[in-house]
Formats: structure tokens, C-alpha cells, sequence
């Protein structure tokens, strides 16, 4: 019990994680889909892949999916993202995003760590498409019974 109060009050603060341009990291996974989030302070600006999050994430639930983090902490319009995504669909590629986002957020402000944790943001959603087996129709389904 000693050794575990003392380690906690010898820890110190985390630094924020910033490169010489001002920029935190986040990789996002989510699916097949693999997303590398650059996070700078700025105005609201986000880009996907060279193109604006409104044209290449065009359903409004996929945006507010990547918005999700940026209202947890207070964010809005606070922050540019940069960010190139690759594999799956877009639901995996916007959860994936979103998951890079709240990382590079955890990494830009440490501050942050607790209320992104609480919401599940840093944590990585491990569902993934259940294979084929052989003899069934898909993953689970039969092929239908015929009695004649």
C-alpha cells in the first residue's frame, strides 16, 4: 500500500507531446480502417485525405461522430486536423478518425486524459467482421433446408 502512494506522489505532470510545427499525433483504428490525425490549435478546420471533412464524410452521423471529441473537451472550433485515413468503409474510417482525434488531444493537452477515458473515446473499438466459415451462406447463416 506504502509502495503504491509513493510511487503516485513521486509521478510527475505529463508534458504535452508537440513537434517543432506546434502539432500533436494520434493514430485512430477502428475496423479495417487505420487513420493518422495531425492536431494543431487553429480554427475549426478539418481535413480528410486533401479534402474537407463536409465532402469526403457527407452523412451528418459520420461528422458528428468526429465531433464527438472536440465537445467532450471544450474543443469546438478550436483545433485544424489534418488527417489521412486508409482501409474499410466510412463508418470505420470516421470512428477511426475520431479515435486518432481524441488521442492527439490526449497527447496535445494531458489535462484532457480523464474526461476523453470517461466518455471511451481512447478506447479502441475491437469489433471487427466475423469471417466466413465453410458449408454456411455467411458467417453464421445456413444454407436453406429443403425436407425434399
Amino acid at each position: 500500500m506504502e509502495i503504491a502512494l509513493a510511487a503516485t506522489e513521486t509521478e510527475k505532470p505529463r508534458e504535452p507531446n508537440l513537434d517543432a510545427q506546434g502539432r500533436a499525433y494520434g493514430t485512430g483504428r477502428r475496423k479495417d480502417s487505420v487513420a493518422r490525425v495531425w492536431l494543431k490549435r487553429g480554427s475549426g478546420k478539418v481535413t480528410v485525405n486533401g479534402r474537407e471533412i463536409a465532402t469526403y464524410f457527407a452523412r451528418p452521423t459520420l461528422r458528428m461522430i468526429i465531433n464527438q471529441p472536440f465537445e467532450a473537451v471544450d474543443g469546438n472550433n478550436k483545433f485544424d486536423v489534418v488527417c489521412t485515413v486508409k482501409g474499410g468503409g466510412l463508418s470505420g474510417q470516421a470512428g477511426a478518425v475520431r479515435h486518432g482525434i481524441s488521442r492527439a488531444l490526449d497527447e496535445y493537452d494531458p489535462n484532457h486524459h480523464k474526461t476523453l477515458r470517461r466518455g471511451g473515446f481512447l478506447t479502441r473499438d475491437s469489433r471487427v467482421v466475423e469471417r466466413k466459415k465453410y458449408g454456411k451462406a455467411k458467417a453464421r447463416r445456413s444454407f436453406q433446408f429443403s425436407k425434399r
